[in-house]
């Protein structure tokens, strides 16, 4: 007598896992809201499932609110936008009080941005929110002038940014990220510096100096004059930057510049980073994060990668030709 056959097993293909670690923090995802283009994460929270995020970099705090820069503020480029904000915030004490209660709610990460004119100012920020539950770490914004050393950014002298890194590390056992800027002749240098200051992780990397003129006033485009260049044309510059400082350091390194597909995530993971921040892109749609996330888990499934952790530092060079070849 033949009997029935059971029904070949039908294999469901594998989950995709997001998680990441970026030094001691453990996020869910690697998709994280970077700072300034995600408000203080709470004004998005009926447009998007904050949930979703790895993490939520907050709007820069200085110990005191600051007005910001005179308007306008933000001028369109090519593949891109060049803003002049001005740090505007309303100051860690109100952050303390209206904001973060409210981002306790969410089962997300949220980062503290740091910035001050001098040491003494991002050391009392950070003080403030050492007294207080719900942040995960600290970014410490070193595109600052420092007021006591003449001007000079922290971010652009090894011993100004190694001594800003240090007076945060004293004082709090959370970890601390250095958003670096990216105008530096050899990121490697300030990534060290960063390194062996105390920093947990690095963010490369901040805006790119700009100019816009208006050609029939010949005056800028911006109210400051100046601003800072983001968007999908610095990507393939800021890769580079993650790849050398990656090579450079053992801490993770976060990279941060045009993201807005999942592809340009792969390619940050591939070139050593942990997890990537998602900026201008909010502008266009204030959901890109949380679509990033799900497209990443779509990608991953498509190319028959388990654990996004993977990807990281992936990248193999030039096909055929050894690495640092040039036409």
């Amino acid at each position: 007598m033949n009997l029935p056959q059971p029904a070949p097993a039908t294999t469901r293909p594998a989950e995709v896992d997001l998680s990441v670690n970026v030094g001691t923090l453990s996020f869910k995802n690697p998709v994280i809201a970077a700072s300034g283009t995600f408000g203080y994460g709470v004004e998005f929270a009926d447009l998007v499932d904050l949930n979703r995020l790895g993490g939520i970099v907050v709007k820069g705090l200085s110990a005191e609110p600051m007005a910001g820069a005179a308007s306008p503020r933000i001028c369109d480029t090519a593949s891109g936008m060049v803003n002049a904000i001005g740090l505007q915030n309303i100051g860690v004490r109100a952050f303390v009080a209206e904001k973060l209660p409210l981002l306790r709610r969410y089962n997300t990460h949220v980062i503290a941005n740091v910035f001050g004119r001098t040491i003494e100012g991002y050391v009392e920020v950070v003080r403030v929110l050492e007294q207080s539950e719900g942040v995960a770490g600290y970014e410490l914004n070193v595109s600052c002038p420092n007021v006591d050393k003449g001007g000079v950014e922290f971010g652009l002298d090894p011993g100004c940014l190694s001594s800003v890194v240090e007076a945060a590390r004293r004082i709090t056992a959370r970890p601390i990220w250095v958003k670096l800027a990216p105008t530096v002749g050899f990121i490697g240098v300030m990534a060290k510096a960063a390194e062996g200051a105390g920093a947990d992780a690095l963010t490369i990397a901040n805006t790119y100096p700009a100019l816009c003129i208006d050609t029939h006033n010949r005056k800028s485009r911006l109210g400051s004059t100046t601003g800072g260049l983001s968007g999908p044309a610095i990507k393939p510059i800021t890769v580079r930057l993650v790849y050398e400082a990656c090579k450079a350091v053992s801490i993770p390194v976060v990279g941060l510049g045009g993201i807005e597909t999942p592809e340009d995530s792969v390619e940050y993971l591939l070139s050593g980073a942990s997890a990537v921040e998602v900026g201008t892109a909010h502008f266009v749609d204030p959901r890109a994060s949380e679509r990033l996330v799900e497209g990443l888990a779509k990608w991953c499934k498509a190319n028959n990668i388990i654990r996004v952790s993977d990807l990281t530092g992936g990248f193999t060079g030039i096909s055929g030709l050894p690495e640092g070849a040039r036409n």
